[in-house]
């Protein structure tokens, strides 16, 4: 005998049929500032997008790499842009400036700037930096961390001379310009150092005296703190780190194909050396590492007093 369909059973099947033609939810448009062009420290934001992460929740993602490197939050503050890739430490001096901008989540959870000597050179420990010369890009934080790891071994800036060498940190040490720069990454500048056939070495500054911080982070201006919009995003990247983190090489063949220019031996090795560096919460707050590091600005002359953390940075939950 045949059953009859119940009511219930109707208007759950006329509930699926119009889900079926209904319109599809409109994509939140959502742009993203980068910090610098696309590289490997971008990759858990690539993955959410390529991989449909971000699509998932509801978002439209366009990343953005910026004309000039210090934008990005100024422009976010400006209301030209919705989330800025930016670095906890510039934040500190950002907020103090009065710029309208909220932390809201971490990228790369670890420092990445370190001081870079060549491994065949005159630099063997920091103590060897006294009367030798030492290339930088932006005097400006960097000069902090400098007298910091100085300090930790008897010296002060005016025991070495700082050479500005712009951008050009690793053809400045091979050629001899320097004997030592500060501002070069872990995961690149060291492996273009390899690369040249010049390999270098490295002093942490969060082992001499630099209290640890959070080298990228995720900000937008303030008056969107509590907008439901970063939690959907940062649930996205979330997603998207945690497979990256499962599947590296999967992830890794979903970067390159969105960037096939990347494809060289440095990228892929810094992709390597990167991974472990990724936020695997990235809404995470750790308000002490915060107001750590706005001490020892306070204490470098760099601001003259760190506000209380909350009231720059926020934890999305969803």
């Amino acid at each position: 005998m045949t059953k009859r369909p119940t009511l219930a059973t109707l208007a759950a099947a006329l509930f699926a049929l119009a889900l079926l033609h209904a319109p599809a939810r409109a994509q939140e448009e959502v742009t993203v500032i980068l910090d610098w062009f696309v590289n490997p420290n971008h990759a858990p934001l690539v993955v959410a997008k390529e991989g449909g992460y971000f699509e998932r929740a509801g978002l439209d993602v366009e990343l953005v790499a910026p004309a000039d490197p210090s934008a990005p939050p100024r422009l976010v503050a400006a209301g030209r842009g919705d989330i800025a890739i930016d670095y906890q430490p510039d934040l500190m001096l950002q907020i103090s400036e009065g710029l309208p901008l909220v932390r809201f989540g971490t990228l790369v959870a670890t420092p990445l700037n370190a001081l870079i000597a060549l491994d065949d050179g005159p630099i063997a420990t920091l103590g060897d930096l006294e009367g030798k010369r030492i290339g930088y890009s932006v005097a400006s934080i960097q000069q902090a961390y400098l007298d910091a790891m100085l300090a930790s071994v008897g010296l002060t800036s005016d025991d070495v001379t700082l050479v500005n060498v712009n951008f050009n940190l690793v053809t400045a040490l091979m050629a001899g310009q320097v004997d030592a720069v500060i501002d070069g990454y872990r995961n690149f500048e060291l492996t273009q150092l390899e690369t040249e056939g010049r390999p270098g070495i490295i002093f942490f500054p969060e082992e001499h005296g630099v209290p640890l911080y959070d080298e990228l982070i995720y900000v937008a201006h303030e008056d969107r703190r509590d907008d439901p919009m970063l939690a959907r995003f940062l649930k996205a990247v979330e997603e998207a780190t945690v497979f990256l983190t499962n599947h590296p090489h999967e992830a890794e063949t979903m970067f390159l194909a969105a960037y096939p220019d990347l494809d060289d031996h440095l990228n892929r090795t810094a992709y390597d050396l990167t991974l472990p560096r990724y936020a695997r919460r990235p809404a995470a707050l750790d308000r002490g590492r915060y107001a750590r590091f706005a001490a020892f600005l306070v204490e470098a002359g760099l601001i003259e007093s760190a506000p209380p953390v909350d009231d720059y940075a926020v934890a999305p939950t969803w």
